[in-house]
This record gives C-alpha cells, structure tokens and sequence, in this order.
C-alpha cells in the first residue's frame, strides 16, 4: 500500500496551495482519511479528518475555516485545499488513511504518506 502525497510547495501569507494524497494498492472507500502537520520541533499534529461519505468533516481550531478536506472514492484520493495560508502553517504534511478514529478528533490511522513540506512566507 502507498500513500503519494502532492502539491507541497512555497507560497507567500494569504495565498492558497491544493495538496492531493493518491493511495494504490488497496481502496479506501469505508475508511477514515485524513491530513497531518509537523512543524520543525514540534509534534505531528491532526489538522483535518474525513469519514468514509465525505460528511463532517473534523478540523483542527488553528485551520478551520481555511482548510478544506475532500475527497474522491472513485480516484481513491483524499484533497487537502489551503487558502489565508499563515507562516505556522509551515510544516510537512502527511496524508493518512485507515485505522481507527476514536472521537474527539483522535484519529489512528494506519497507513502514511511520504510527507509534502508546505513552506508560508512572510
């Protein structure tokens, strides 16, 4: 199984990147999937998740209401749109799919992508 993540990338505050993570060897399409962030010293944090249908969608309190997860069950792809793009969001960010979400934004996947370094300048 594997998870390629895409569309990292330079961009100055207030702008917009698109990250799309494609998954091969196996479907997704009952699974949670979901986007993570690790900033240089600190821990990876959960900034967005998504159930199986795509419905409510669950977000960290530092990016709702500029992050947007989607996804594609047909492309077995999960999307990641940014936009007001803030310098602390600068940060590798990894797509997950799989595993088991706990509730309360506690989310376990069990497959990882390769990390996407999203660098905001000032």
């Amino acid at each position: 199984v594997q998870l390629q993540a895409s569309g990292g990338g330079l961009v100055q505050a207030g702008g917009s990147l698109s990250l799309s993570c494609a998954a091969s060897g196996r479907t997704f399409n009952n699974s949670y999937k979901g986007w993570f962030r690790q900033a240089p010293g600190k821990e990876r944090e959960c900034v967005a998740i998504i159930n199986w249908s795509g419905t409510a969608p669950i977000y960290a309190a530092s990016v709702k209401g500029r992050f947007t997860i989607s996804r594609d069950n047909d492309k077995n792809t999960v999307y990641l749109q940014m936009n007001n793009l803030k310098p602390e969001d600068t940060a590798v960010y990894y797509c997950a799919a799989g595993g088991l979400y706990r509730g309360g934004g506690r989310y376990e996947p069990s497959y990882w992508g390769q990390g996407t370094l999203v660098t905001v300048s000032s």
